[in-house]
């Protein structure tokens, strides 16, 4: 397992230098392109309760879709840290619903109402890297992993296309998506 971490650990640090390198508004320009792909697909389509993230630096940005989404009738929702071990997910009615995460993350505001995470139809799911197979590598603390344990509903990362890699070391507890989205494809894994 030690070898697993020192990997995992080599290419955390490696794709957050990739990502430091890439301009704003590039960023902005591959998220727009990415939702485009997302609002095509049949799943983004007949979803009917979304979990969104609101990105780090260097993320794709699908927060453009949060009100498409609302607006179209499916519920919205967000993660928000609690108890200091992980993440729930509550209900979202547009950005001003969004504040300040532990984690540099905006997340969803105290106030807004609590989702059960299997009502879940789509959960989009950031991270420094992904694999062709759904491995992802999140940022070392496991929290969105006890997340997506608990979802019943399809799992998509979210990538740039530079850090869809060959091969993600995943753990046991790793768990695996059901899609990937990056600014050029739609890939079901």
């Amino acid at each position: 397992m030690e070898v697993l971490e020192k990997t995992k650990s080599v290419l955390r640090r490696t794709a957050r230098e990739q990502l430091r390198q890439i301009p704003d508004a590039e960023i902005k320009m591959r998220s727009a392109l990415a939702c485009g792909i997302l609002r095509a697909q049949l799943l983004w389509q007949n979803a009917k309760t979304i979990l969104f993230y609101a990105p780090l630096p260097g993320e794709i940005d699908l927060l453009p879709l949060l009100s498409e989404s609302i607006s179209a009738g499916k519920e919205a929702a967000l993660p928000r840290f609690v108890a200091d071990t992980r993440y729930e997910a509550r209900l979202v009615t547009g950005k001003e619903d969004i504040c300040a995460g532990k984690f540099g993350a905006g997340e969803a505001a105290s106030g807004c109402p609590k989702i059960s995470l299997n009502r879940l139809d789509l959960v989009l799911v950031p991270g420094l890297a992904f694999d062709s197979r759904g491995g992802r590598l999140g940022r070392g603390k496991g929290f969105y992993d006890r997340l997506l344990a608990e979802v019943s509903g399809q799992k998509c990362g979210v990538v740039l296309d530079q850090l869809l890699l060959s091969d993600v070391p995943v753990a046991p507890h790793d768990i695996l998506m059901n899609y990937l989205l990056t600014p050029t494809r739609w890939l079901c894994v």
